[in-house]
């Protein structure tokens, strides 16, 4: 069994992108990782354009350092401006990023979305839970594997 302890001390470094646009949602993401102990820091992407001006180090993420990528993505789908897919597809075409985990976190249940969500290379679907006991419970147990068990090709000295 993992601990808490093992959480913040292993993973407090690594980098969580949270991309979403309802500030409900990201406070409520933000309370549960505080509940499960996650305290890495977590960037906050309001729309698809700004996750990729981080990502790819443009407009006011132009002074960023490109080899230090995030952990973990955690991208809704219904974005303003460029919505979650075509973030997706941008990550995956582009050498640099197209390794980086990215976890599809959406309040959509329409097929289509997951099938494409795959397609494109999402590394995992999760359709977010109502209940905030359930939406709670299930972003803890993703910290932990993308932070703790996960395997992933390193941005610490070689992400290609």
């Amino acid at each position: 069994m993992i601990n808490q302890q093992s959480i913040t001390s292993n993973a407090q470094s690594k980098v969580i992108l949270l991309v979403e646009d309802n500030p409900d949602d990201v406070e409520l993401t933000l309370r549960a990782f505080r509940k499960h102990n996650i305290v890495n820091e977590v960037v906050v992407a309001s729309d698809g354009v700004e996750a990729l001006d981080y990502l790819f180090c443009r407009g006011k993420h132009a002074g960023r350092d490109m080899s230090n990528l995030p952990e973990v993505v955690l991208l809704d789908l219904k974005l303003p401006k460029v919505d979650g897919l075509e973030v997706l597809h941008h990550l995956r075409a582009d050498e640099r990023t197209k390794y980086l985990p990215v976890v599809i976190l959406t309040s959509s249940n329409e097929e289509r979305d997951l099938i494409n969500g795959y397609k494109l290379g999402a590394n995992s679907y999760i359709q977010k839970p109502v209940d905030f006991t359930q939406f709670s419970e299930a972003v803890g147990r993703l910290g932990i594997y993308w932070l703790l068990l996960n395997k992933s090709p390193g941005n610490r000295g070689g992400r290609h």
